[in-house]
């Protein structure tokens, strides 16, 4: 792993765990969704040397910052539809303020589709947007007023 990927990781960690997010190490003979990544009783669960890509950690917390601090603790997670749509969104709102490129969040590994979330997101064309707003946590664009907060992808908070 080059520097620039390990400042990238650690960047993203102290995002995730400031936001209250656990992140806690687990061994590499966990079951992961994703390469050295996966949800526990509502904590981020890492391998570190299995870890390939520091966005897909932003789209893991997504999961659990869209959901309901109840529902945050349950054991498994089982995401709606509109809740992977939200978790996209915040994931995309998360890299844009730490700086992350939508091509380094959303990789050519992503669910096959991420060169085009990454030219929608860049674009603004931004998926599971109305959400993130339903739920409190921005506000749509099409709806922002000049005298209002900030719109998506500003974040009035980052949890549920």
């Amino acid at each position: 792993m080059n520097g620039e990927t390990q400042a990238l990781r650690e960047c993203v960690l102290r995002f995730v765990r400031g936001i209250g997010i656990a992140v806690r190490e687990a061994g590499p003979d966990d079951e992961y969704f994703l390469p050295g990544l996966g949800i526990r009783s509502g904590a981020i669960v890492i391998d570190s040397p299995g870890w390939e890509f520091p966005g897909d950690l932003l789209h893991e917390a997504g999961h659990l910052a869209v959901i309901t601090a109840k529902e945050r603790g349950a054991e498994c997670l089982t995401p709606t539809p509109a809740d992977e749509m939200a978790a996209i969104a915040w994931s995309y709102a998360a890299a844009v303020h730490l700086g992350i490129a939508a091509r380094t969040l959303f990789h050519d590994a992503y669910k096959a589709g991420g060169e085009c979330l990454a030219d929608n997101f860049t674009n603004g064309r931004y998926i599971g947007t109305p959400v993130l707003a339903y739920y409190g946590m921005t506000i749509e664009p099409r709806r922002a007023t000049p005298e209002g907060p900030p719109p998506y992808p500003h974040m009035l908070r980052w949890l549920r």
